[in-house]
């Protein structure tokens, strides 16, 4: 890259910022941590120590106001992504944002329309796209390998239900654990979605019924060319983190399984068996991870294109509106019946 550096400031020590933080720091030569920013001081100071990053902010304004910094790494609650958003673009930076931008089809509007306005590039993490085994999915699709795709299969299911504190801003099943299946949808199969079917209940936790959410779900999906999809998502699967997807297509399928932290088959006189998945997506994940913020380096330091846009951003979130919309009304709903 012609020895050119991006440097960034990061809103966010939760959960999936300390992620990105290593991955910049000891992963990607190109990028340099200039400062670091959370409402949890100590969080903040703790990954500052970690990755070496040499400032910890009292607050986003600071690092927006911080004339060395080209882009803004927004690892923040998802109620906070639409406006970090905006003031970033007013400041000049450039912006990778984790999804969803916001649960509202308003603000997404308002955060894109700031960004164009700024002429900063943005890019939202769905990472999942930068998955090898979803990646092979895409390009047997693409090539027209496996034929005209007629189904889509993907399952998504945690190994444990998040804390009840987490489900609370989340936008619930939807729009929070199903939001990367619906953007696998439309990556893996090359074509929009039209219109939605989706079923679900409380079979888990109890307590999920009490904040109005399902900790299961099956979505049918039509698309745009007649295909039909199915996706299910549970909030408990005890095995691990399981993550699967097959296609059947014209002249043939392609299918992923889950990955395993070893390729080890162990045969004993009563049982042949493996060791379980990896368990949570931070290690099912982590090179997707890497690649998504290699290339949204290698697109603002070289000029080449952004891999998930804003406009990428916003269907799945159409997608997961419509979802809830057709729980709640026990009936196929038309992407298009959802403006709001």
């Amino acid at each position: 890259m012609g020895g050119k550096k991006l440097h960034f400031g990061i809103l966010g020590a939760g959960r999936i910022g300390p992620v990105h933080a290593e991955t910049l720091a000891f992963r990607l030569p190109e990028a340099e941590i200039l400062a670091i920013a959370d409402l949890n001081r100590e969080a903040a100071q703790a990954v500052a120590t970690r990755c070496n990053i040499p400032k910890v902010a009292a607050s986003a304004e600071e690092i927006f106001a911080d004339k060395r910094i080209d882009a803004v790494l927004i690892c923040t609650s998802t109620d906070t992504h639409a406006d970090l958003i905006v003031k970033a673009a007013q400041a000049g930076k450039h912006i990778f944002c984790e999804k969803p931008v916001s649960l509202s089809l308003e603000k997404i509007d308002s955060s894109l329309a700031a960004v164009d306005k700024a002429g900063v590039r943005l890019q939202v993490g769905f990472n999942r796209r930068f998955d090898s085994n979803f990646m092979r999915v895409r390009q047997a699709v693409a090539s027209g390998e496996i034929g005209k795709p007629s189904l889509i299969h993907i399952i998504s299911r945690d190994p444990a239900p998040p804390p009840i504190s987490y489900l609370r801003p989340s936008g619930g099943i939807f729009l929070d654990m199903m939001i990367h299946d619906f953007d696998m949808a439309r990556y893996l199969m090359g074509e929009e979605v039209e219109e939605v079917y989706a079923s679900g209940g409380v079979l888990i936790d109890p307590a999920f019924k009490g904040e109005g959410d399902l900790d299961t779900a099956l979505v049918v999906l039509h698309f745009q060319s007649g295909a039909i999809g199915t996706i299910d998502n549970s909030r408990k699967a005890v095995f691990g983190y399981d993550q699967r997807v097959e296609i059947l297509g014209s002249k043939g399928k392609i299918a992923s399984e889950n990955r395993y932290p070893n390729q080890v088959v162990v045969s004993g006189e009563k049982s042949v068996y493996t060791d379980l998945p990896l368990n949570f997506f931070m290690q099912r994940y982590t090179e997707s991870f890497a690649l998504e913020l290699q290339q949204f380096v290698e697109a603002v330091l070289e000029g080449k294109p952004i891999p998930v846009t804003g406009a990428d951003s916003r269907v799945p979130v159409v997608m997961a509106l419509a979802a809830r919309k057709s729980y709640a009304e026990h009936r196929p709903v038309r992407l298009a019946e959802v403006t709001a």
